[in-house]
C-alpha cells in the first residue's frame, strides 16, 4: 500500500477497526461496556488522549515503513520497555534498581551513537517509543476492558477519520475506487489486521506469566529488524550495528533485572 498516503491509511484503519469492534460487541451483546468511558469528563479526557497517542503511533509507523525506514521502526519498539521504565520513574515515582539505571544508560548511549555516528536524530524510533509507552501508561489507568477500550478510542477518532475520507473521495484523491483491487482489499481489511493482534495480546496478557509476556514483546521488533535487513535490504552499517548492540544490551539488563525481581518475590512468599 505504498502508494496510499499514511494519513489516508490511518483514517481507513480507524474506520474499519471501529466497524469490526462494534461487530464484536454486538456479537457479545456488550455495548454497556462502553458506558464507563463517558461517565465523567476525566474518563473522556483520558480516552481521548490515549486515542490521540495511538493515532500518532500508527501514523508515524505507517509513514516510516512506506519510506523505507523499517529498521528505525524496529529500534523504536525495542526502546519501548526502557521508556516504560523512565515513565514509571518520572510519572509514577517508582524507584529504579541499579540494573534498570544501567539499561537506560545503554539505551541512551545507543541513541547518542545514532546521532553522532549515523548523523541524524532517530526521531521515528523516539516518536514510536514515546507514543506507545505513553499509550500503555494511560491504558494502565483505564477501567475499560481491551475490546471496550479500543472501541472507545476508535470511536473518538472516527468523526475526523470519516470526514477526511469523505473529503478525499469528493476531491478525487481518495484511494478507494481509484486503485487496483488488491490494494483496495488490503485497505478494507485494515480494521481486522489492526484489531485482532491487539485483542489477542490483551487476551494473552491475562493468561501467561508476566516474564513470558515481557520476553514476547521483543518478537515484533525482532521480526521488523529481519524484514528491514533481509527483505528490504536497508542500510545496516557498523555504526547502526553498534547503536543497536547497545540498546540490545540495555534490553538484556532490563530482562535480567525483571527475572531476578520476580524470582526474589517468589522466594519471599
Amino acid at each position: 500500500m505504498q502508494g496510499v498516503p499514511a494519513f489516508e491509511l490511518i483514517a481507513h484503519r480507524i474506520t474499519w477497526s471501529l466497524l469490526f469492534l462494534l461487530g464484536v460487541l454486538a456479537w457479545q451483546r456488550n455495548f454497556s461496556a462502553l458506558r464507563p468511558a463517558f461517565a465523567s469528563f476525566r474518563s473522556v479526557s483520558l480516552n481521548l488522549l490515549s486515542s490521540l497517542l495511538l493515532a500518532a503511533n500508527w501514523t508515524v509507523y505507517v509513514w516510516a515503513v512506506n519510506r523505507g525506514q523499517v529498521l528505525e521502526t524496529s529500534l523504536g519498539y525495542f526502546l519501548v520497555p526502557l521508556v516504560n521504565v523512565v515513565l514509571g520513574s518520572l510519572v509514577l515515582h517508582e524507584r529504579l534498581r541499579p540494573l534498570q539505571w544501567a539499561s537506560i544508560g545503554c539505551a541512551a548511549l545507543g541513541v547518542g551513537l545514532m546521532l553522532f555516528r549515523v548523523g541524524h536524530v532517530p526521531w521515528v524510533a523516539l516518536s514510536l517509543a514515546g507514543t506507545w509507552a505513553g499509550y500503555g501508561l494511560l491504558k494502565k489507568k483505564s477501567a475499560l476492558g481491551s475490546i471496550a477500550g479500543l472501541t472507545v478510542e476508535t470511536l473518538l477518532l472516527f468523526p475526523v477519520a470519516i470526514a477526511l475520507l469523505a473529503w478525499w473521495h469528493h476531491t478525487g484523491v481518495g484511494a478507494l475506487g481509484r486503485v487496483d483491487g488488491r490494494t483496495q482489499g488490503f485497505i478494507l481489511t485494515a480494521g481486522v489486521v489492526t484489531a485482532v493482534p491487539l485483542l489477542l495480546f490483551a487476551y494473552g496478557a491475562q493468561r501467561i506469566r508476566l516474564t513470558t509476556l515481557g520476553l514476547l514483546q521483543y518478537l515484533a521488533p525482532t521480526v521488523q529488524f529481519f524484514i528491514g535487513v533481509f527483505i528490504y535490504r536497508e542500510t545496516f552499517d557498523a555504526a547502526r550495528l553498534q547503536a543497536f548492540a547497545l540498546i540490545w544490551l540495555g534490553l538484556g539488563l532490563y530482562s535480567t533485572d525483571g527475572l531476578w525481581a520476580q524470582r526474589k518475590l517468589l522466594l519471599n512468599r
